[in-house]
């Protein structure tokens, strides 16, 4: 059987999953803090037909290797953690981090995620919650009594508010955690990531204090995806996949042909 039936077979699963990859980026271009995922690949086994260096005669060498390869394969899918575009909504409660880091998230089962999306509201009790209900990890409640419009976070995460004929009063400290490598982090959906082996451990500190990036109040970050740059992928993925396609029916033809010299 022909190696480049599955070579070219690999080569059309591979930029399958890249296809899958982009149209996730493209699902997530209004999603707030999401990073675009990209598909790294690499080359499967070769079949050593001659080594490199193998004698060609009694004083001379073969300078080159004869291999064949079989394909190729998704290695890798890599977050890129670049800085997404900021959005100014003047929302009280919309929170954005400039530069490194990641807000801290108190889950359900009393784990913590990490986010970069600060879309944060109020819950009935007061507390700064996520979209889904998720406290911060910081466990800072607002006061009843304090109107939304009174809630100011300054860019080092001290939170404080003004109560109705009152004076302002800290409710408590927003904390942001730095990881060594940030791609190695697990995503989970809703905008969240866990720690993982890879990630390392979590390393927390203010804002705007070791190498934590700084919090920007009424603003959000955009999504990093860039939709152009999705379209151009998508079209060297389906140009990929149709060359692909075309070296498989080749193959075939060829097969055939040798199939017909005995009649």
């Amino acid at each position: 059987m022909m190696r480049s039936l599955w070579s070219a077979a690999s080569g059309m699963k591979a930029e399958q999953t890249n296809m899958d990859i982009v149209a996730h980026n493209i699902a997530n271009v209004n999603s707030y803090g999401n990073k675009k995922v990209r598909a790294e690949f690499q080359d499967l086994i070769y079949q050593t037909l001659r080594d490199a260096g193998a004698v060609s005669g009694a004083d001379s060498q073969y300078p080159t290797a004869m291999q064949v390869g079989l394909g190729t394969r998704v290695a890798a899918t890599h977050r890129v953690f670049t800085q997404g575009p900021l959005q100014t909504t003047e929302n009280q409660l919309d929170l954005a981090i400039s530069g490194d880091g990641f807000f801290r998230i108190t889950l359900p089962d009393g784990t913590t995620a990490y986010t970069r999306d600060g879309s944060f509201k109020l819950d009935s009790d007061r507390r700064i919650v996520t979209s889904d209900g998720y406290p911060l990890a910081d466990g800072i409640t607002i006061d009843e009594s304090a109107p939304y419009s009174s809630i100011v976070i300054s860019s080092d995460g001290r939170v404080s508010y003004t109560p109705n004929g009152g004076t302002q009063t800290e409710a408590g400290q927003i904390t942001i955690a730095r990881f060594v490598n940030p791609e190695g982090l697990t995503s989970m959906g809703k905008n969240l990531f866990l720690v993982s082996e890879a990630s390392g451990d979590p390393i927390e500190s203010n804002p705007g204090t070791d190498g934590a990036g700084e919090v920007v109040q009424g603003t959000l970050e955009m999504s990093g995806v860039q939709i152009v740059e999705e379209m151009v992928n998508m079209i060297v993925a389906q140009r990929a996949y149709e060359s692909n396609s075309k070296a498989i029916i080749t193959s075939d033809s060829m097969l055939e042909t040798a199939n017909g010299l005995k009649r």
